[in-house]
């Protein structure tokens, strides 16, 4: 049972550390292009078979 006395604040903390990188992602604008996905999908230069030479 003392255990959970570490246990609690070290998964708070790390739950505290996801969520702020989460915040920097967010800020940082790591998610914003909504534009290309929508029109990468349409091209050919993602094709899954390998370009012959």
């Amino acid at each position: 049972m003392d255990v959970l006395v570490y246990l609690i604040p070290v998964s708070l903390f790390l739950g505290g550390l996801g969520l702020a990188a989460f915040f920097w992602a967010l800020r940082s604008r790591q998610f914003d292009d909504p534009e290309g996905d929508s029109r990468r999908i349409l091209t050919g230069d993602y094709d899954d078979a390998p370009k012959e030479d």
